[in-house]
């Protein structure tokens, strides 16, 4: 298929209209069976449950051109199940999984000529979400909803490179210990959006947020998880129940102990001890990992190591084999690779 005329490595990092995107509904208690359309546009009630009460949630995952000319996306059964555990905790009715790995296959086909050529260092962006569509006044689940997945080209994520970012200990809470930090929801992503324009008007990339019941404890930025390497190579990763389980911080445990060879722990991880690390990145699927050159807390700064011109020779390693295992120069395990042409 002719690809079209874009210009792949200036389009940045942001939203491009394709010509189609999948849509079902859920009325009378099921889903119908959906369609590609080529309608952008959404038409709902001034008092439909989304706009009243935020019940929306959403995935995020990318399709790419292999090094051999194949079009493929990167575990999206993870995807499809996370989405499933999100609409249970908000009450909505479960897209089921498998129909939503054939939505997305359906979508990217439908738009291949959007996928970006190998090498050229961009990607197709694929956004699933669902949203409650019929009118609610009283606080309550809707009765009617909507599933919808759009594509859209996006550039690389850093320009000449990856960078080290510097970030900032947040004063703000990104989620409360029993609330909804562990699914992807909308209103997650609502919450962070001050303290993240504070972060940026302040001078820095990033927030590290602590945990809200005692401000000791590392959980994850607005919208990534952290992933830290130790001074004798040991991966660490903060575990918590309001961090959300990120598909591309578990795919890069499984590439450090499979690949690499190295050892990792899931744990508590204490603010007190991130001075004690080597490396630092945020891993999530816009752009696998961002390193993290410093982190200030109230005047006081954290160097890594690795300092600030280039990844840590860990995290680097880490960066590379998952990305060359998902642009086809590296074998998968089996089932990471789904192969949509």
């Amino acid at each position: 298929m002719e690809k079209k005329n874009i210009d792949w490595a200036n389009i940045g990092f942001g939203y491009h209209t394709t010509d189609k995107r999948f849509v079902s509904n859920y009325k009378n208690g099921a889903w119908d069976d959906g369609v590609l359309t080529e309608d952008a546009n959404i038409v709902l009630n001034e008092c439909a449950g989304v706009l009243q009460y935020a019940q929306t949630i959403f995935e995020g995952l990318k399709a790419y051109t292999t090094e051999d000319g194949h079009i493929v996306t990167f575990r999206p059964d993870l995807n499809a199940q996370r989405m499933v555990d999100s609409a249970k905790f908000l009450e909505m009715p479960p897209f089921p999984a498998d129909r939503f790995v054939e939505a997305v296959v359906e979508t990217v086909k439908a738009n291949a000529a959007y996928v970006p050529p190998y090498g050229s260092g961009a990607t197709l962006y694929i956004r699933p979400y669902m949203f409650g569509s019929n009118p609610v006044i009283g606080v309550k689940p809707a009765d009617e909803y909507q599933f919808r997945v759009f594509t859209t080209p996006v550039g690389p994520y850093f320009k000449g490179g990856a960078q080290p970012i510097t970030i900032k200990v947040s004063d703000y809470d990104r989620a409360a210990p029993h609330g909804t930090g562990h699914i992807k929801a909308g209103l997650n992503y609502a919450m962070s959006l001050h303290a993240i324009v504070t972060a940026h008007a302040e001078g820095f990339d990033e927030n590290m947020y602590l945990d809200a019941a005692t401000r000791t404890k590392v959980e994850e930025t607005g919208g990534a998880n952290f992933i830290f390497v130790t001074k004798d190579n040991k991966i660490v990763t903060p575990h918590s129940s309001s961090i959300l389980p990120s598909i591309t911080r578990r795919s890069l445990i499984h590439v450090a102990k499979e690949y690499l060879g190295l050892e990792v722990e899931e744990r508590e991880v204490y603010f007190d001890e991130v001075k004690d690390f080597a490396e630092c990145g945020l891993c999530g699927t816009a752009a696998v990992i961002s390193p993290v050159g410093k982190i200030y807390d109230h005047g006081n700064e954290i160097c890594f190591p690795s300092g600030m011109d280039a990844m840590g020779p860990i995290t680097q390693k880490l960066y590379d084999t998952l990305t060359g295992i998902q642009m086809g120069r590296i074998k998968a395990p089996e089932g990471w690779i789904k192969v949509i042409e």
